[in-house]
């Protein structure tokens, strides 16, 4: 999954690649331009990658290191975990705190610069929000969260609870009973158009990608109400799968196996310094509008829908089913772009 990631090459990374690879070194497009390892035809697997195999594994970059840690700054340093890595799965592994500890001991000339500036960016914004009166302590709130995850993995309160966060100045959770009476026809048009804005892109870079158990790069783009399935080979060319019309694909909800996962992964969702920091860039986008707590909550419900979606769908193309193993296959594919979502803080 790692390979399909274009890494950033850091300056002093540059020299080797300069003097032995300069072809395969390229600059980035958008705002923040950068210093990267190219993919083969823009757009597939790293170029290194030979056979699932890294030619210059013991050359590659700080940020193939990293993977499929992330870490993220906010007012403080913490030390993240992709999920879409199917290795994070196994338990096989090495010792993930180990692995953390040296991963911030390497990086932290970059943490050190990256920290000082997020730390200025949270005392910003916590003032504005406490001008704006929106201000609510986070541990507070993931402290409620924590309390009452289950709801985020239950329909009837996922609908009571977006309805809630829209429309109540303060919601509160507590003793806050299921909606009984679902518009399915809503719930899936909510959940559907969140994923299919993910899918909506032509280009490969920018797709949600799902890493089976096979190892393959599935990809999956959206047009016109239609979704494409799609693998990625290894030299970087789309294999087309399947079509299927958006509307065809119905929510399902995870059975109480799937559950219990998906609250394990509400869980670690709330523990997470970059998901509160994508709360937190979607309260400063909307003009400090909402209140945290509203924003917060209704967030965390949202995300659950993406996923419930995400898992609908993967079990309408593979097969993957509404159980544990379906919730599991859902996150890994989902993980990635969670993370990758705007934030105020910055990855390092």
């Amino acid at each position: 999954m790692c390979c399909l990631c274009q890494p950033e090459v850091l300056p002093e990374e540059r020299p080797f690649f300069k003097k032995n690879y300069p072809q395969f070194l390229v600059r980035t497009k958008g705002p923040n331009p950068y210093n990267a390892l190219a993919l083969k035809k823009g757009c597939g697997s790293c170029v290194f990658l030979e056979k699932r195999r890294c030619k210059v594994y013991d050359h590659r970059t700080a940020y193939c290191r990293q993977y499929p840690y992330h870490l993220y700054a906010s007012d403080r340093i913490k030390v993240e975990l992709d999920l879409s890595c199917r290795g994070a799965w196994y338990g096989t592994g090495n010792d993930a705190v180990s692995e953390a500890k040296a991963l911030i001991k390497a990086a932290e000339p970059r943490i050190e610069q990256a920290l000082s500036e997020s730390k200025e960016v949270y005392r910003e914004f916590f003032a504005n929000c406490k001008e704006a009166g929106v201000y609510q302590d986070p541990s507070m709130l993931r402290m409620t969260v924590s309390e009452n995850a289950s709801m985020f993995s239950d329909l009837g309160y996922l609908s009571r609870i977006m309805d809630m966060s829209t429309i109540e100045p303060i919601m509160a959770i507590a003793g806050i009973r299921p909606e009984t009476n679902l518009d399915m026809a809503s719930l899936e048009e909510a959940g559907r158009e969140l994923a299919m804005d993910s899918m909506s892109s032509s280009d490969p870079l920018s797709v949600p990608v799902y890493c089976d158990k096979e190892w393959n790069w599935n990809m999956f783009m959206a047009a016109n109400g239609r979704i494409e399935w799609s693998v990625m080979d290894d030299e970087g060319d789309l294999q087309h799968k399947a079509f299927a019309n958006a509307e065809s694909i119905k929510l399902k909800v995870p059975d109480a196996d799937g559950r219990k996962v998906l609250i394990d992964y509400v869980n670690t969702l709330n523990q997470r310094d970059s998901f509160m920091g994508s709360v937190f860039s979607i309260m400063d986008m909307n003009g400090y509008e909402d209140d945290m707590t509203n924003s917060y909550f209704g967030s965390m419900a949202v995300t659950m829908m993406d996923l419930m979606w995400r898992m609908s769908m993967l079990d309408h193309f593979m097969g993957t089913g509404v159980g544990a193993e379906g919730v599991r296959e859902a996150i890994i594919f989902y993980d990635m772009d969670r993370l990758d979502a705007p934030t105020i803080g910055a990855f390092v």
